[in-house]
């Protein structure tokens, strides 16, 4: 069966995955908060009008996990929330701050998956190269507050994103570093297997920021990090930057405990790699586990599932907006 045999359709108040002649799932509608199609997978209409009426989104993404449309009821939320933040969008000092915040919320998780590789390097060598691409992280960290202008912030993301996807390598087991060499980052295509499966597994955390972003009332096309551009969800991606290095931690644990091989992917044409139609599978399964994983939120001082974690950060991210917190305070991992 391919996904071009998959079909989802409406069964009463049920969602229904029928697979050739097979029925694989049934899903009651008010479990759902959306849902998610890779590749060809046909979606009956009446299922489509019911998803809109129950405010469940129904979104459409290509079989590497890139986004192509999103389907959703009437746009809800706090019309005062949106005001205030397309005016923040064009203050400029407070752009600023906040993109700094954004941008140190994911240098220090990328310092904590740095660190935590170091303490279980068998290596001294491979340790101490670790260890020194964090401290270079640290230092475009402390250079943050410096910075004059977005432009500023971006390259010191760049500087540290360089530093960090070479020490990637390092986090592979050795016998399976030929296989998942990362050669940097490339996208769109990606262009090794490391890349395609970061490519999957940013996808799926893009999509849920940009619910969580829906969902606390704020507008996703409006950032403050990412530049503004027609139909780029510009907010979900800003809200994105600190959920990346768990994105990267997952990545390295289906490499490392041997879930995915060199058969989980695919080249095509031109040298673009892509999850195989089986190996997405149990990518999607491994996140949907790792997101039912509780974590204690460093600000909120309870235990949280993670996938609620995106819903929580865009509630604090509403606040600053709003003017209630001075500052914003990103997600950090421990």
């Amino acid at each position: 069966m391919t996904l071009a045999d998959s079909h989802v359709r409406l069964d009463n108040d049920t969602l229904r995955l029928v697979v050739g002649e097979e029925t694989r799932l049934r899903v009651p509608l008010h479990h759902l908060s959306a849902v998610v199609c890779f590749g060809p997978v046909s979606v009956s209409v009446p299922l489509m009008h019911r998803l809109a009426d129950d405010g469940i989104a129904l979104v459409l993404l290509e079989g590497g996990g890139r986004f192509k449309a999103r389907l959703e009821g009437p746009t809800s939320g706090n019309v005062l929330l949106r005001r205030s933040q397309h005016e923040t969008g064009v203050d400029q000092e407070f752009t600023l701050n906040l993109a700094r915040r954004l941008v140190a919320g994911k240098l220090r998780n990328q310092r904590h998956v740095l660190l935590r590789g170091a303490r279980e390097a068998r290596e001294e060598a491979e340790r101490n190269a670790l260890v020194r691409i964090a401290q270079s992280i640290a230092a475009n960290q402390r250079a943050l507050p410096a910075a004059a202008g977005l432009d500023a912030v971006r390259g010191l993301e760049g500087e540290a994103a360089r530093g960090y996807f070479t020490a990637l390598n390092l986090l592979v087991k050795a016998d399976l570093r030929s296989q998942f060499a990362l050669d940097g980052r490339s996208r769109r295509p990606p262009r090794d297997r490391m890349n395609a499966l970061l490519s999957f597994l940013y996808s799926m955390w893009m999509n849920d920021c940009r619910s969580a972003c829906e969902a606390a009332g704020l507008d996703p096309q409006v950032g403050y990090l990412h530049a503004l551009r027609p139909g780029r969800a510009a907010l979900a991606l800003d809200l994105l930057e600190e959920f990346r290095p768990l994105a990267d931690r997952l990545a390295l644990t289906l490499v490392n405990r041997l879930q995915l091989d060199t058969n989980s992917f695919v080249e095509r044409e031109g040298g673009a790699v892509l999850l195989a139609e089986h190996a997405r599978k149990s990518v999607v399964v491994a996140y949907q586990e790792r997101k039912r994983d509780e974590i204690l939120h460093p600000l909120l001082s309870e235990k949280v599932p993670l996938g609620l974690v995106p819903l929580v950060q865009a509630r604090l991210l509403a606040r600053h907006i709003r003017g209630e917190e001075n500052e914003y305070r990103p997600f950090a991992l421990r």
